[in-house]
C-alpha cells in the first residue's frame, strides 16, 4: 500500500514563492509508485489542499488530517519544503512532534536555532578547520551600537537580518557613512540584526544529508556573481550567477570541507538535507562559515539539485532516501 504523503508549501515570509517553485519540482519528482502525495498549502490562518477538480479542502489542525468524499485522510509523513516560517523556524515541526507525524527536516529545537545567524555560529564555533567572520548581534540599531560597530569591525561589513532568508534585507557596506542606512533596513525584516566583516574569498555551498545513519556531503558549488554578494536578486535571476559544481577546489580541500561539513551537521543535530555555505578565504585557504539553511530550495536548478545530480543520483532517488529516512530507512 502506498504512504500517504503531505508535501507542504508556502508559508509566512517572502521566502513563500520559492517554496512553491520547489514544491512544484518535488511533486513532479516523487516516485508515485510509492507513495500518494497531497500538496498542502500553509499560509496564516489558512492551510489547505487543491484536489484534482480544483476543490479546496481545510485542513483539520487538530490532527493534521484531510476530509475529501467523507474519507478521512491521515498522513504517513510530511515532506517539508516550507522556506522560512513556519516550515524553517521550528514551529512546524514542534506541532508535527505533538502528532507524531514524521517529517523530512531538522528537529523543532534544531531548525530554531539554525534559524538565528549568531546563535549557529555560537555553536560551531570550536569546530577543528572552521573559522567565522568577527560580528556584532544587534538588538537594537541605536547610534550608540553603530558607532561601536565603526570602533570595532573593519569594513566592508555584511549587514543582515539575523532570521532570514534569501538574502532578504541583506546589505554590503563599504564605508562607516551608509552603516545606518544598512541597519535600518535589516530592522524592517528581522528584530536582530547580525553585522560581519567581509571575508576576501570565493563562495561555496555544500549539501549535507543523512543515509540509513551515514552523514553523506554532496559535491560543493562554487557561486560566482556578478553583484557585489549573492544577494536575493542573484540567487534568483537567470544569468546574474554562474553555479559550478563541483567547484574549483584541491583534493586536500575537498577532504578537508567535507570534513567540516560532516562536523556541523552532526555538531547541529540536523535532519534530513541541509546546506551549507562558506568562503574560502583567498590566501590563507581558511574556510569560513556563512551559515546553514536546513530547508534549502529544491527547484530544478537550486544548489542542492545540481549537486545530487553531479553524484549521477537522480533527484528521485535522492528525496525517496529523504522520504524513507523519516522511519529510520
Amino acid at each position: 500500500m502506498k504512504k500517504k504523503i503531505a508535501l507542504v508549501t508556502g508559508g509566512f515570509t517572502g521566502e513563500s514563492v520559492v517554496s512553491l517553485k520547489s514544491a512544484e519540482v518535488v511533486a513532479r519528482q516523487l516516485d508515485d509508485r510509492l507513495y500518494e502525495i497531497f500538496k498542502i498549502f500553509i499560509y496564516p490562518g489558512d492551510w489547505y489542499h487543491l484536489t484534482d477538480g480544483g476543490e479546496r479542502v481545510s485542513v483539520d489542525l487538530n490532527d493534521f488530517s484531510l476530509t475529501i468524499n467523507s474519507e478521512k485522510i491521515r498522513f504517513d509523513g510530511v515532506f517539508n519544503i516550507i522556506h522560512g516560517s513556519p516550515g524553517e523556524d521550528g514551529k512546524l515541526a514542534g506541532y508535527l512532534d505533538m502528532l507524531d507525524i514524521p517529517y523530512t527536516t531538522c528537529d523543532s529545537l534544531t531548525s530554531a536555532i539554525t534559524m538565528n545567524k549568531a546563535y549557529t555560529k555560537a555553536i560551531v564555533a570550536s569546530i577543528d578547520e572552521l573559522f567565522l567572520a568577527k560580528s556584532f548581534q544587534l538588538m537594537d540599531g541605536g547610534s550608540e551600537t553603530v558607532e561601536r560597530i565603526v570602533r570595532e569591525l573593519a569594513f566592508p561589513v555584511f549587514v543582515k537580518p539575523n532570521n532570514g532568508g534569501s538574502s532578504i534585507g541583506m546589505s554590503k557596506v563599504l564605508e562607516p557613512v551608509d552603516l545606518a542606512a544598512a541597519v535600518e533596513k535589516a530592522f524592517k525584516e528581522d528584530a536582530q540584526v547580525l553585522v560581519e566583516e567581509f571575508v576576501d574569498g570565493r563562495e561555496f555551498s555544500i549539501g549535507i544529508y543523512q543515509m540509513e545513519g551515514e552523514v553523506i556531503v554532496l559535491p560543493a558549488t562554487e557561486i560566482i556573481s556578478s553583484k557585489d554578494f549573492f544577494d536575493f536578486e542573484a540567487k534568483y535571476t537567470a544569468g546574474i550567477t554562474k553555479e559550478i559544481t563541483p567547484g574549483n577546489m584541491t583534493e586536500e580541500e575537498v577532504s578537508r570541507v567535507n570534513r567540516i561539513a560532516k562536523a556541523v551537521y552532526q555538531r547541529l543535530n540536523c535532519r534530513g538535507a541541509v546546506r551549507m555555505d562558506y568562503f574560502l578565504e583567498k590566501g590563507s585557504g581558511r574556510f569560513f562559515f556563512i551559515e546553514l539553511n536546513t530547508v534549502p530550495g529544491q527547484t530544478e536548478t537550486s544548489l542542492i539539485s545540481q549537486q545530487v545530480m553531479a553524484t549521477g543520483k537522480s533527484l528521485q532517488e535522492f528525496y525517496t532516501a529523504l522520504i524513507e529516512g523519516m522511519w529510520g530507512g
